[in-house]
């Protein structure tokens, strides 16, 4: 098999990012500060999946200003797992969270009358990359049979993608091979270089890092193989939405002019852009990782979340298992917002 454009590049990724992945904000609420001239912005506090380049277009708006210019001061925190994100957007200990759809789905599914809804979408498609114990120039899927995967929290999009990649590549999970997901994502890189498993999914930088350890080697795109998902998007419970209609209008501007940047500068500018988001990665290291994620289309356009992605993510969903009922799309997704961040834009 052809060697994909990201693996013939080296990674050089130092090892801070991974304690910058695992830092946690303080959670403040909404409240005011004063920007350049004196001017009033609204804080928002925004807890976010996991720490990861993979969300660049989220750093690029902060650190380029591009909140600030709707007013907005961003408080950004890490929760580690969309299930622990959801849990802050319910309680309302966090305005926005931002991870899986599929906790959306959940939630609405459960008949909450004050449920979770999705306003702006950001990634499209699966950020983990498959890493095996030993170089593999010429990987097949086929391969996987009689292994052990780790493949992270069983009912998260991750889990649930890779399942769909291995289903249509002819393999069964628990039959042609063993997916152990006892191990918690943030634990995933560390119990595989401690002899678990003979696969990891992992995001970037961890998945580079390995390979530059010599612990690792990334042998195929997850999201490349995948095809298209509403991958990770913004969402915030539905009270807080139809209270503060011009605040979600304002961040989801902030959004999509992040996401329109990124798309229209290079891997280098992009790294330049996000580097005060991971202070112990130098520009060139994180160049590898957003050209990675630009080689395999990661990023949407815009924020809006279409109908028949959305159907998609839920039919990978059923197939998994995981998904009993749909949610209806017309009430958990509310493209207001991004439909207007882009005429307007």
């Amino acid at each position: 098999m052809q060697k994909k454009s990201w693996q013939t590049r080296t990674a050089r990724l130092a090892a801070g990012t991974l304690a910058a992945a695992l830092a946690l904000g303080a959670f403040t609420g909404c409240g005011e500060k004063k920007g350049e001239g004196d001017k009033a912005l609204t804080k928002v506090t925004v807890n976010e999946v996991t720490h990861s380049v993979f969300y660049a277009p989220q750093y690029a708006a902060i650190n380029l200003g591009f909140f600030e210019e709707e007013g907005i001061d961003i408080d950004l925190s890490v929760g580690q797992g969309t299930d622990k994100v959801m849990t802050g957007v319910l309680s309302g200990s966090i305005d926005v969270g931002f991870g899986g759809p599929e906790a959306a789905i959940y939630i609405y599914n459960e008949g909450k009358e004050n449920y979770s809804q999705i306003f702006a979408q950001l990634t499209k498609r699966d950020g983990s990359f498959l890493v095996g114990r030993e170089k593999d120039d010429n990987f097949s899927w086929s391969k996987l049979k009689g292994t052990t995967l780790l493949p992270g929290r069983k009912g998260g999009v991750p889990y649930m993608t890779l399942g769909h990649v291995l289903r249509q590549n002819g393999l069964i999970p628990g039959t042609d091979l063993t997916l152990d997901d006892s191990i918690q994502f943030s634990a995933m890189a560390g119990a595989f270089t401690g002899g678990n498993g003979d696969y990891v999914a992992l995001f970037e930088p961890t998945a580079s890092m390995l390979e530059k350890e010599g612990r690792g080697y990334i042998v195929a795109s997850i999201g490349e193989e995948s095809g298209e998902i509403p991958y990770t998007a913004y969402f915030a419970s539905k009270d807080f939405i139809e209270k503060n209609p011009d605040l979600v209008q304002r961040f989801t501007n902030a959004v999509y002019k992040g996401q329109q940047w990124v798309q229209s500068h290079s891997a280098k500018e992009v790294a330049e852009a996000i580097a005060p988001s991971f202070a112990d990665t130098d520009v060139e290291l994180l160049t590898t990782v957003v050209q990675h994620y630009k080689d395999i289309d990661a990023w949407s356009t815009d924020p809006v979340m279409e109908r028949e992605s959305f159907e998609r993510l839920q039919d990978v969903m059923t197939e998994a298992g995981e998904l009993k009922q749909k949610a209806d799309y017309d009430n958990l997704v509310n493209n207001t917002f991004a439909e207007a961040a882009k005429a307007n834009g």
